[in-house]
């Protein structure tokens, strides 16, 4: 029997938006459909990296009974679509409105993106129904919706129950987003002659056909998508912002991803039993990355935890027994259990025994989910040898045991620090030699230049490079000097001269530099040969080494030569005489 109903899936993720999981969306639908009774009567057409020109040619090629559209909204400016070079192009409602009144075949409409409620009221004009988002909608509630939804439809379901079952979906899942999707009803509609019919009873409860139109500036940050806006269809007014300083909110439009590392720890951090470690010099954003990391997992229905082992004293630290005692009742705390370290900890030989017992007797076994450790700045605990060692080889054991225990399997863990591990640990013992190694990079010139638009500025391409050459790619210093120039506190001319000296912007950052400088004469000499020279030039390795974990130099070949022209000008007036 040939197919009754053409679904048309509408994909677009653009570059400078935050990635999506559109192809296991897609899929599952697919998959959804093909188990369904009345699967012949759907077919299903999907266009990937939509632009606007390709909307229009599908509609006019398939002429489909159900448009879905799945990617990023930008609330009242639009849907965002795909321009030729792969970036945000915002297309308005009252366009979609005029495209669709062109559509006689469309019947229903599922704007599966954030803030899409402002397109669905519009489009709703012309078609029978139209489902759209409210607010911000995370991945996995998105997912589930659509899976619900067209799962109902394969069985015969009219539109009403469909989305009826889309929430459902959501909602048995345990996701709090029941509230996000909202459905549409054309006025004056007549009410369904047959539940197998793509049409529905029409229903006046306010919350179906009166929704609250009203769009909220940012995405909420859990679940993420994080920066499901248009970045160009934003006025900078309208954009939150703040001082930078330390970690960038997950619903900050000022996250810049640095592919493919974000897609390395967000489909690694998933995988039973997983270890990612992540390392860079401070302030080039590893807790940033660390947070995003953790809330794609919760969006997977994983427990998390971010644990900064900042927050232990010095005496916790000078004692294995206190220290494993602070990290198991931190575990349990941000878990939100019940302290049972009483019931766990005597009893057992050794110390490090009495951890392994507290996980493996009671939080694993309590969790009816994996729970992901996210274990931020624990060089703090290379400073403590008496600790470090076994501390690290438990970690090491628990990853191990993951490739044979079910048990530990539910573990995974993501470790990040700045400086080397230089305590002795047994290659067997450490785990720093095993799991996926994150080493966090620069920004490139794209990245950089997508990060200058989104502070709405109009550099010109010798303003560009000379900002670049200034700061490199160091995302901190990058953000620092575009929030004082898109705030108009200061203009280029005056960064550039200012920039390297103690009244400059960036004096506390690098007065901290300069101190842990002084406090190794042996790396004040490198640094010192490094700066006095305009070319690459070749130091001792370990001194290399040592200033590249610091952040202050970069490789070229086995030469090094500063970061950037800041730390040359500033350490050149304050090393060499």
């Amino acid at each position: 029997m040939a197919a009754e109903k053409t679904i048309l899936i509408l994909s677009a993720n653009p570059a400078d938006t935050f990635r999506l999981r559109l192809d296991k969306e897609v899929r599952e639908i697919q998959a959804g459909l093909q188990l369904a009774a009345r699967r012949d009567r759907f077919q299903v057409v999907s266009q990937w990296a939509t632009r606007p020109d390709d909307l229009r040619r599908a509609l006019l090629l398939h002429q489909p009974q159900i448009v879905h559209f799945s990617g990023h909204g930008a609330g009242a400016e639009g849907l965002l679509f795909e321009n030729d070079q792969g970036k945000a192009k915002p297309v308005s409602g009252a366009a979609l409105a005029r495209l669709f009144r062109l559509c006689p075949s469309v019947e229903c409409v599922l704007l599966n993106a954030c803030y899409s409620q402002a397109q669905a009221a519009a489009i709703g004009e012309h078609v029978d129904y139209v489902v759209g988002m409210s607010q911000a909608i995370g991945d996995r509630a998105a997912i589930e919706f659509a899976v619900g939804f067209y799962d109902a439809l394969g069985y015969g379901r009219a539109v009403v129950d469909a989305y009826e079952f889309g929430l459902a979906a959501i909602d048995l899942e345990g996701i709090d987003e029941v509230a996000t999707p909202r459905l549409l009803i054309r006025a004056g509609l007549q009410a369904a002659q047959s539940a197998s019919d793509l049409t529905a009873p029409d229903l006046t409860a306010p919350d179906l056909t009166t929704p609250d139109l009203t769009t909220p500036d940012l995405p909420r940050a859990e679940p993420p998508r994080p920066a499901d806006i248009g970045l160009a269809a934003i006025p900078l007014e309208t954009i939150p912002m703040k001082e930078p300083e330390g970690l960038v909110p997950l619903d900050s439009l000022f996250y810049i991803e640095r592919s493919p590392i974000e897609t390395d720890c967000y489909e690694t951090v998933v995988r039973a039993g997983s270890l990612i470690r992540i390392k860079a010099p401070r302030q080039l954003g590893k807790t940033s990355l660390l947070v995003r990391t953790l809330a794609h997992a919760r969006s997977q229905g994983f427990e998390t935890v971010r644990l900064s082992f900042q927050l232990a004293d010095t005496q916790t630290l000078n004692n294995l027994d206190e220290f494993l005692q602070w990290f198991c009742a931190s575990v349990t705390e941000e878990l939100d259990m019940d302290d049972r370290l009483g019931d766990y900890w005597k009893g057992a030989r050794g110390i490090v025994r009495r951890a392994q017992r507290y996980f493996e007797k009671y939080l694993l076994t309590a969790l009816d989910k994996p729970v992901v450790l996210g274990l931020d700045d624990v060089d703090q605990v290379f400073e403590h040898p008496e600790i470090a060692t076994d501390f690290f080889a438990l970690l090491r054991m628990w990853h191990e045991e993951g490739k044979s225990s079910p048990l530990w399997r539910k573990l995974h863990l993501v470790i990040v620090h700045s400086k080397e591990v230089y305590i002795p640990l047994s290659i067997n013992r450490s785990p720093f030699n095993v799991g996926l190694p994150i080493e966090l990079r620069e920004l490139n010139r794209e990245e950089i230049e997508s990060l200058i638009e989104r502070h709405r500025l109009s550099l010109s391409e010798p303003q560009k490079q000379q900002l670049i050459t200034l700061v490199g790619g160091h995302p901190y210093l990058l953000r620092v000097a575009l929030y004082q120039l898109a705030r108009g506190r200061i203009t280029l001319t005056q960064l550039l001269s200012e920039a390297p000296t103690e009244g400059g912007l960036y004096n506390d950052h690098l007065r901290r530099h300069l101190l842990n400088l002084e406090a190794d004469k042996q790396l004040v000499v490198a640094f010192q040969q490094v700066i006095r020279q305009q070319q690459p030039v070749q130091i001792g390795s370990t001194e290399a080494f040592r200033l590249h974990s610091m952040g202050l130099i970069k490789y070229q070949g086995n030469e090094v030569l500063p970061l950037c022209d800041l730390y040359r000008q500033y350490f050149k007036s304050r090393l060499v005489g």
